[in-house]
């Protein structure tokens, strides 16, 4: 039966155990999350020496995990068998390894659960292997979120945990960090530990915390270029070069591209309502207006010049072209070629 994660856990909590667990998806939050839940709280302390296994999937093949799923746990209800890195296993694809384990997932050992981590890929949908499971265990799939997601989950998240955050912080983040749940969740996790009860979360405390500046960050260096302030761009480039480690400059290239690529999509849009470019861009409503900024600053003509620059720079960063350039020069070089378009 396919379910949610959230559906899940809550059955986790309850302590509702399933022989057979599926955990499949781009995004590994909540694979981990799932099976790190059932790593900890399935079984007492005393009880995982002799009832709990970790196996990894390069490390096994089909047989040895059936053998291992067949054991009778030894002092206690059940045994828990997780597999990590199910990918990896070398007949995980094997037409015979597929029916022999489709033909115990149709009898299942009922004190073992197993728990298998098919993590960064699905498994085809119209597959037999997939019906078999979606019929005879619980199957979950971990999609990665649209960035215009992102934004509500972090809320939520913090929800969850009895925090608050104001909408700039979580623009903050999200420009920052990206729509990596495993690293946003464990940068909140750290927020926490320093805040107060019930205290809002700003920028500052983003800042402080997190150690990513509110005035020289990627999202300000963005916003700077399509405003062409080419004093504020300057401020950012001096700060980046004083502190290296604060951002990388592959990365920014990348959210760079990805921003004007989306402005570029923008312009062929008959519909500019905030609404509609919303959804065509895949971005939270909050974003729109950065993109008719942009929209309003530079013609077609020039989004497309803009782009090309960024495949310049890209070349230069990884030395293919500019051999010796140094990171901020090409960074310079960039933000003169965007505001004056020479």
């Amino acid at each position: 039966m396919t379910k949610t994660a959230k559906q899940v856990l809550q059955e986790l909590q309850a302590r509702k155990f399933a022989s057979v667990y599926f955990l499949h998806g781009d995004e590994s939050f909540y694979i981990d999350l799932i099976s790190d839940y059932i790593e900890k709280n399935a079984l007492e302390e005393s009880q995982k020496g002799f009832n709990q296994t970790i196996l990894y999937g390069r490390d096994i093949n089909m047989a040895t995990l059936l053998n291992q799923a067949r054991r009778f746990p030894m002092m206690a209800d059940r045994q828990v068998l997780i597999v990590k890195e199910l990918v990896q296993m070398a007949d995980w694809n094997n037409q015979t390894a597929n029916t022999l384990f489709e033909q115990y997932l149709l009898h299942p050992q009922p004190s073992t659960v197993l728990v298998l981590n098919h993590k960064h890929k699905t498994l085809p949908k119209n597959s037999k292997l997939y019906k078999t499971l979606e019929k005879n265990s619980v199957v979950v799939e971990s999609k990665k979120l649209y960035e215009n997601q992102v934004p509500e989950w972090i809320q939520e998240y913090l929800k969850e945990k009895g925090y608050q955050i104001e909408e700039k912080a979580k623009v903050l983040l999200l420009e920052s960090i990206g729509a990596d749940l495993s690293r946003l969740s464990s940068e909140l996790d750290k927020l926490i530990l320093n805040l107060k009860p019930n205290q809002k979360i700003n920028e500052e405390l983003i800042e402080e915390f997190v150690g990513i500046s509110k005035d020289f960050n990627v999202f300000e260096f963005q916003k700077a270029l399509i405003q062409k302030n080419l004093f504020k761009t300057q401020q950012i480039i001096q700060y980046w070069a004083a502190n290296p480690k604060k951002q990388a400059l592959i990365p920014t290239l990348a959210m760079l591209y990805n921003f004007f690529a989306k402005v570029l999509l923008a312009y062929h849009q008959t519909d500019r309502s905030d609404q509609n470019l919303a959804k065509v861009l895949g971005v939270s409503p909050y974003f729109v207006q950065d993109y008719k900024i942009a929209m309003r600053t530079y013609s077609l003509a020039q989004i497309i010049h803009i782009i090309s620059l960024l495949r310049k720079a890209d070349l230069q960063v990884k030395g293919i072209e500019g051999l010796g350039m140094q990171e901020g020069e090409i960074l310079r070089e960039l933000t003169t070629g965007i505001i004056f378009q020479y």
